[in-house]
């Protein structure tokens, strides 16, 4: 049988296990060592197998990503983040839209520290709809906004999936930590600047919030002073050249943990918690990862990649025409597949296309991580989506689904000004890494 027959073969079904349901982890591991079984052989596949599982698991870039999670959890965990939304509702909250303006800031803050969309959505979700409904904010701009807020997490530094991708394609860790920061400003903004827009104009939609003395407000700042401490303890340390973000991470994890016990609020419980949701977090993230990289091998031998890539690059559309079709292509993709289940798939077939036209891969990070933020706020996955609505069950998921998609728009013009001025995300690499 043609290997090539095998490669489309594969994918078809793929698409069709997902589409009913399989979770990605699942589906990425039965079609790859199905496919594998087929061309190599029951011995050479199971061989194949687990030599990925070890080299996965033992890869030292990659235990970053179990200690980035513990420390998202942790900072959850013990209030770290309702501290930093009082200090940014003192300064933020009266603007028009206040409450999710805030919001999204305090989102943007909190990846700083996280790396996790889904930590920040159900901590944000919890503290804030309860004063949205208080303000009786529209529960479309209420939910969406939060929603997409939490995509700020995975694109400011420390990011999950940066890390997924750099290891992947062999890219500094560091330098992709560092692009993040200029377009996770950007976009933070242009967020921002909608919900402040939309809500000068239809001022029921988000009313202002109280106010707040100036002594207040300064006396406030006290409470940013542990946040600042742990983004410094992880990012700092990377920046200078000093540890390595695997490095950065356990010190993060420390960091967390010293400041929270000074504070008086880490409890075993709580610990415990924490230790538990990062493992169950990882274990799906690495069966994910170890599924996608057995698959990939899979299609290499097929040759269906450099066929398609081939076919891509024969079809003379120019640097951005391949970007315009690569988005809609992640459009596509976004609706069914979530957001490691679309990196590690798609990496294999985008990436020598990238190449082969000559973009950074700093840049093309970057470029994905922004694609996988539209994903988790599409229907009919939308995987943020679903967490907000388990987080305000009253607000139905087609009430949450039309109150994201401005920010899906915003995201999108937010990766065409990316294209245009590249230099918006290897401006701050260069001057910090060379």
């Amino acid at each position: 049988m043609d290997p090539l027959f095998i490669g489309i073969a594969a994918i078809v079904v793929l698409i069709v296990l997902i589409i009913w349901g399989i979770p990605i982890a699942f589906t990425l591991a039965i079609v790859g060592i199905a496919g594998n079984t087929l061309l190599l052989g029951p011995s050479q596949a199971a061989t194949q197998l687990q030599l990925i599982a070890w080299e996965t698991g033992t890869n030292f870039l990659l235990i970053a990503i179990p200690l980035f999670i513990f420390m998202g959890q942790l900072t959850y965990h013990t209030g770290l983040a309702t501290d930093m939304y009082e200090v940014v509702y003192k300064w933020l909250g009266r603007v028009p839209g206040g409450v999710a303006v805030t919001a999204t800031v305090t989102s943007a803050g909190f990846g700083a520290v996280t790396g996790s969309s889904i930590t920040t959505i159900a901590t944000m979700g919890s503290m804030v709809m309860p004063e949205m409904k208080r303000y009786k904010y529209d529960p479309g701009l209420a939910s969406g906004s939060i929603s997409a807020a939490g995509t700020l997490a995975i694109l400011i530094p420390p990011s999950i999936p940066m890390i997924v991708y750099g290891v992947w394609t062999e890219t500094s860790i560091a330098r992709l930590f560092i692009a993040g920061i200029i377009p996770g400003v950007i976009v933070a903004l242009l967020y921002a600047g909608y919900i402040i827009g939309r809500c000068a104009i239809t001022p029921k939609m988000g009313p202002r919030g109280p106010r707040f003395t100036w002594s207040d407000k300064w006396l406030s700042l006290v409470k940013l002073l542990p946040v600042i401490l742990i983004f410094l303890s992880v990012l700092g340390g990377i920046y200078g050249g000093i540890v390595t973000p695997t490095e950065a991470s356990a010190i993060g994890c420390v960091a967390v943990a010293l400041i929270a016990l000074l504070m008086g609020r880490l409890r075993v419980k709580k610990l415990l918690t924490a230790l538990d949701q990062a493992a169950t977090i990882t274990g799906v993230l690495f069966i994910v990862v170890i599924g996608g990289i057995f698959m990939s091998r899979f299609l290499v031998l097929t040759k269906l990649t450099p066929t398609a890539v081939d076919m891509i690059v024969g079809l003379d559309l120019g640097p951005y025409g391949v970007i315009a079709m690569l988005v809609v292509f992640y459009l596509v993709l976004g609706t069914f597949l979530e957001t490691f289940g679309l990196l590690v798939l798609t990496l294999p077939f985008v990436m020598p296309v990238f190449t082969s036209l000559g973009y950074d891969q700093v840049w093309v990070g970057i470029f994905l991580v922004l694609m996988i933020e539209i994903a988790l706020i599409t229907p009919p996955v939308g995987l943020n989506v679903y967490v907000m609505h388990r987080v305000a069950p009253d607000i139905s998921l087609i009430t949450i689904f039309r109150g994201s998609a401005p920010f899906v728009v915003i995201t999108l013009l937010a990766v065409v000004l990316f294209t245009l001025v590249p230099e918006l995300v290897l401006w701050l690499p260069a001057q910090v890494m060379d």
